[in-house]
């Protein structure tokens, strides 16, 4: 089966979120399951130096109409890798810019006819380049994609038959924008109705996306249960409920050759659930990179690698800093995200430089250092559709404490001492009383080092490799592709 991926962003190319792991990471799978993979990314600034060698254009000049002018696109072959194709659209009035969104404090205001035109591109190279029997699409960036199939070309006999699945990865982002998109991008304006994208007098590229897809799936089985209620669905529950039938919780993979501390170049020594031995020469190196040596031994090390945002329960951290820092129990922190959560790392950092270090910033080797040198891992998000940094964290002996939400609850056992099972610590109420109660669980289970080993490598034994994800999202494209042509 041939299946084309169209996306925002992709390892290596261009990241922001979890969004590009997995649109790098499950095509090569697909294609060892004997499927013909094509991915289709926005030529940005930051793709440009993938390219080697004098660019190949698969496709010179493809026409996309607005309403009172064309722009005209071209389609760079990005050769294969791992057996998947690579195309980049390429548009440098929209697309050559440095970030992929927009600037520090707001998105770019023609972000419409950004994404807009990368879907109808895609759709027109599909036609020159390979039509495929499924389309996958990725949140609001692509999801024009099913909204273009079923209108402006329901009657093109080369692209009627073609499914979609669209993958939402984060329900929080929508893409809403005025009415007039529906004329800017040539819907017809019984579209902007609210059965089908308007919403609140916005036009919501995923709302519509969600009506006019044949499946939909989300990144966690948690995650799919919780955006069809009104605390997680934001404010498209309504819809999901609808669609209740057609969503599927797929959790997602780890790519575990870039995240294994048995060889993981990053990291000062290199250990093995038979052979900790290596974990405490990582933790020495992860306190000489925060500054913090005169940490003892016999001191817990909580670590933090995040997005600074209020989703992840940074909220709750800060009401419950002081008293953390009574506890005998060091921090470390990387990341960066808004001011407000910058300024409070900066500060916990700084009334507590013996046992708090923060940097503000992101640091991929670094991150690897904190996930191997740290005793437990801390994500307390007030939602999580799925996260990836809690199962780098079992992986490597680093016990993740969290709140049950999304896929942090579908990845993590609560540790059960008597019985030696689980693999964490989690609360579930979000409440600040909560979160301190569950990192008390660990710090007291911490002083049981036999009974800690033991909870290391029960999380260690866990597999969330991308090979059970891949074989559950080809049975949805087998399942949308029968139904097309039934």
């Amino acid at each position: 089966m041939h299946i084309v991926f169209a996306a925002s962003e992709c390892v290596p190319f261009a990241k922001t979120g979890g969004l590009a792991d997995v649109v790098g990471a499950l095509p090569p799978h697909l294609v060892k399951l004997g499927h013909e993979v094509t991915v289709y990314l926005p030529l940005y600034a930051r793709v440009r130096p993938h390219i080697k060698g004098e660019w190949k254009y698969a496709a010179r000049s493809i026409t996309i109409p607005f309403t009172y002018y064309n722009r005209f696109v071209g389609v760079v072959d990005g050769g294969k890798r791992d057996g998947v194709q690579y195309y980049f659209v390429d548009c440098p009035e929209l697309f050559d810019r440095q970030e992929l969104y927009g600037i520090r404090g707001g998105d770019y205001p023609d972000n419409a006819e950004r994404f807009g035109l990368f879907c109808r591109a895609v759709l027109e190279a599909t036609k020159l380049l390979g039509v495929p029997q499924v389309f996958h699409v990725h949140d609001w960036q692509t999801a024009l994609i099913p909204i273009y199939l079923r209108t402006v070309y329901a009657a093109d006999p080369m692209l009627n038959h073609a499914g979609v699945v669209l993958t939402i990865h984060n329900a929080g982002y929508q893409g809403k924008f005025p009415p007039s998109t529906t004329e800017q991008l040539l819907f017809p304006w019984d579209l902007f109705t609210l059965d089908k994208v308007e919403q609140f007098n916005d036009f919501n590229f995923l709302k519509g996306g969600l009506v006019y897809s044949d499946v939909l799936t989300t990144v966690s089985r948690k995650y799919a249960e919780e955006i069809q209620t009104a605390e997680f669905g934001e404010r498209l529950d309504s819809v999901l409920r609808g669609r209740a039938a057609d969503l599927r919780g797929i959790l997602n993979g780890v790519d575990y050759a870039q995240w294994d501390p048995a060889t993981d170049g990053n990291l000062a020594a290199h250990y093995t659930p038979e052979n900790l031995a290596g974990k405490q020469e990582c933790r020495a190196d992860l306190l000489h990179a925060f500054g913090l040596e005169k940490v003892a031994a016999s001191t817990p090390v909580i670590g933090i690698v995040s997005r600074f945002a209020t989703q992840k329960g940074f909220d709750l951290v800060e009401q419950i800093a002081a008293k953390l820092s009574d506890r005998d129990v060091a921090v470390v922190a990387l990341g960066s995200g808004e001011p407000v959560y910058e300024k409070f790392f900066r500060d916990w950092a700084f009334w507590n430089k013996g046992n708090v270090a923060a940097q503000i910033r992101y640091d991929d080797a670094l991150a690897h250092k904190i996930e191997a040198g740290a005793d437990m891992f801390l994500m307390p998000s007030k939602y999580e559709p799925c996260g990836l940094n809690q199962i780098y964290s079992l992986k490597y002996g680093t016990v993740p404490v969290v709140r049950a939400t999304g896929g942090l609850d579908d990845t993590i056992e609560e540790w059960n001492a008597e019985q030696g099972t689980g693999t964490g610590f989690k609360f579930y109420g979000y409440e600040a009383a909560d979160l301190l109660a569950a990192i008390d669980r660990a710090l007291d289970a911490f002083q049981n080092k036999k009974a800690w080993k033991r909870l290391m490598r029960n999380g260690m034994a866990r597999n969330y490799s991308w090979e059970q994800p891949a074989r559950e999202y080809a049975a949805v494209y087998e399942e949308v592709a029968r139904r097309r042509v039934s």
